[in-house]
């Protein structure tokens, strides 16, 4: 089974990039962030045509999260519980696989900038309340896959330029501990689990030519219970779309599971 996630930025200006990716790479299920529209705006029609099922949680012009599926969608949750806001950010579905259930959460973590104003407690309590959730469900004992855009540089290794992210919420020691705390939990990062080495970026700036000078991070993050981990064949980074034409300044992470 193949698992994607990927920080669309807005779907329905990447409509074009997203169908002809999914086309080529035709994963079984793939996690969205960043859709930047509300449910009924996204163009379900599109992905349906392609053989996906569709579930979303979306927002007019920010956020949003989606999960598009060949299989059948058991069940499918809306929000984090304890959120308390009308972000759009965590969206999770159960399916039915051979030996039981797989549960496959989409993720858009706070950015949490500038780290002086309340968006950075914000960002740390959505955290906690991200770890509350997936303590929960690893109590299931199923295979989890938690995917999406995390918002966090976990070390220094995952920066071309570290020192330029010193002040940025997305690499203070609260952010990257809260997402130590998450992997803690028995959690697998599946790119390091299968790549140790640096230059494992998914997100490149529009400014500066940080495409063009690989001046990346890696902020997307796909990570495992270990009924997944055990299960892990592969996984990728897909950076040929950041050189497609109005390209995402995210790219898919890929992940390969025997199920």
């Amino acid at each position: 089974m193949k698992i994607a996630t990927w920080n669309i930025n807005g779907i329905r200006a990447r409509i074009d990039g997203a169908t002809k990716w999914l086309a080529d790479q035709r994963p079984d299920i793939v996690c969205m962030q960043e859709i930047k529209t509300p449910d009924d705006g996204f163009p379900g029609l599109a992905f349906a045509e392609l053989g996906y099922n569709v579930a979303t949680l979306g927002q007019k012009s920010f956020n949003g999260v989606a999960i598009l599926s060949k299989l059948r969608f058991d069940e499918i949750e809306r929000g984090l519980p304890g959120q308390g806001d009308d972000q759009s950010r965590f969206i999770a579905a159960r399916f039915s696989v051979p030996g039981g259930s797989l549960r496959v959460a989409s993720i858009y973590l706070p950015n949490g900038n500038p780290v002086d104003s309340d968006k950075y407690p914000y960002k740390l309590n959505w955290m906690a309340q991200l770890e509350a959730w997936t303590a929960a469900a690893l109590g299931l004992e199923e295979p989890l896959v938690l995917a999406g855009d995390y918002n966090i540089i976990p070390e220094p290794t995952d920066a071309k330029n570290p020192n330029e992210w010193e002040k940025d919420a997305l690499f203070q020691p609260e952010s990257r501990g809260g997402f130590r705390r998450l992997i803690h939990l028995g959690l697998t990062d599946a790119i390091r689990a299968c790549h140790d080495g640096p230059g494992q970026y998914t997100f490149w700036d529009y400014q500066a030519g940080s495409w063009q000078k690989n001046n990346g991070i890696r902020i997307d993050h796909v990570l495992l219970s270990p009924q997944a981990a055990d299960r892990l064949s592969s996984a990728t980074i897909d950076k040929r779309t950041r050189g497609w034409e109005k390209p995402s300044d995210h790219v898919p992470v890929i992940i390969e599971m025997e199920l």
